[in-house]
């Protein structure tokens, strides 16, 4: 009879654990109409609902105006500090804004600031002229960049989020758009983690911006990303959190309340939370390699890792890991910080995370005499 017992205990535990997982899953983002969760390091998929579904995403739609934005500053077409006379067209946009006037002068980065915390549609197509010219044309350069990630399901037709015909994108393409933006892109977390800030300092102007994220304030790790709402997309959300070197995006769609788009925004992100870890394998720095070069002024050079290694692991799980260098072929002179490969982390044979590798240090080319010499020298020492 024992045995009996300890067998239906099995075949009653094993169902209700099962159920369990599956019932957190189904609970999750119950008001949304679509909407995901996935890793910021690998683009890994933790959870999803309908995550293809074309939709209405409102302001969300600005996490492409801010790739480009940022793109502008690192090539330095345009930088922070610089003063731009505000449009009529600009000054005239509905919606969400921070109210520029036109003719008024201000930085570009207080319409960064404006886009990024209050979802300023007036200093998005704002920047959309100072970029490109005009928003048509900067909505062209909007769609190639949604083109250029390899994007099928988002089309947008205005650079704001505004409800329009043949504007829509999904859950999914959101949270590569926001991968792009945190991954490559990292300095728009200096504007979105802000909860308050100010417009036009140290004016008579002064402007108050409260984020319309309220995540950044409230959920532990929280630092962005950017809100939307409209009557035909509902109540928006990509939210990133980080927490012991783990990066989640989350994107919800199609809530019909704030408050609710923002509980359920952070029940996903508690699940992501409770469910992966990041396990770093190799740290920043850390020596992959050492390689000889010719006719260099080391005769030993070392390849470091530029990053973190890691890969995103479900909690009480681990991989059998191996690791898979590649050097370039490597020309004198480096500076240091130059990449010259990568490695990859191999589980079963499939590559599952890379990273960079680089040099740590100037390396110079040798001149003819300095070569002779060496040469003389290693003779002589019998280093040949």
């Amino acid at each position: 009879m024992k045995k009996i017992g300890i067998l239906l205990l099995i075949i009653v535990l094993i169902p209700f654990n099962v159920l369990a997982v599956s019932d957190t899953q189904d609970k999750l983002i119950s008001g949304a109409v679509s909407g995901i969760l996935i890793d910021a390091s690998s683009g890994k998929i933790i959870f999803e609902k309908d995550k293809d579904k074309e939709v209405a995403v409102a302001s969300m739609t600005k996490m492409v105006a801010q790739i480009i934005i940022l793109e502008e500053i690192e090539k330095g077409n345009i930088k922070w500090d610089q003063v731009v006379t505000v449009s009529k067209n600009a000054a005239d946009m509905g919606g969400s804004q921070i109210y520029i006037q036109e003719g008024e002068k201000i930085t570009i980065e207080d319409l960064m600031k404006g886009i990024s915390m209050a979802s300023g549609n007036d200093a998005t197509v704002q920047m959309a002229e100072i970029i490109s010219g005009s928003e048509d044309k900067f909505v062209t350069r909007m769609n190639k960049k949604v083109s250029e990630l390899g994007l099928k399901h988002t089309h947008f037709t205005n650079c704001t989020g505004l409800d329009q015909e043949n504007h829509y994108s999904s859950a999914y393409d959101m949270a590569m758009i926001a991968r792009d933006l945190v991954v490559n892109h990292s300095e728009i977390l200096r504007f979105s983690s802000l909860y308050e800030d100010y417009l036009r300092e140290n004016t008579k102007d002064k402007f108050w911006l409260v984020n319309t994220n309220k995540l950044v304030h409230f959920y532990d790790g929280a630092d962005g990303l950017k809100t939307g709402h409209t009557d035909a997309a509902g109540y928006c959300l990509a939210v990133t959190a980080k927490r012991n070197n783990l990066r989640l995006i989350g994107i919800v769609l199609g809530e019909n309340d704030s408050k609710i788009r923002n509980t359920e925004a952070m029940e996903l992100l508690d699940y992501g939370f409770n469910t992966v870890k990041m396990n770093v394998l190799k740290n920043k720095g850390e020596i992959i390699k050492k390689v000889k070069i010719d006719k260099a002024n080391k005769k030993i050079v070392n390849i470091a890792l530029k990053d973190d290694l890691g890969v995103v692991e479900n909690i009480g799980s681990k991989g059998n890991y191996k690791f898979e260098s590649k050097i370039e072929d490597i020309k004198l002179p480096l500076k240091k910080g130059t990449n010259v490969g990568k490695i990859n982390v191999l589980n079963n044979g499939k590559v599952i995370a890379t990273g960079e590798l680089i040099v740590n240090e100037n390396v110079k080319s040798l001149n003819f005499l300095q070569l002779y010499f060496r040469g003389i020298k290693d003779v002589v020492s019998g280093n040949f």
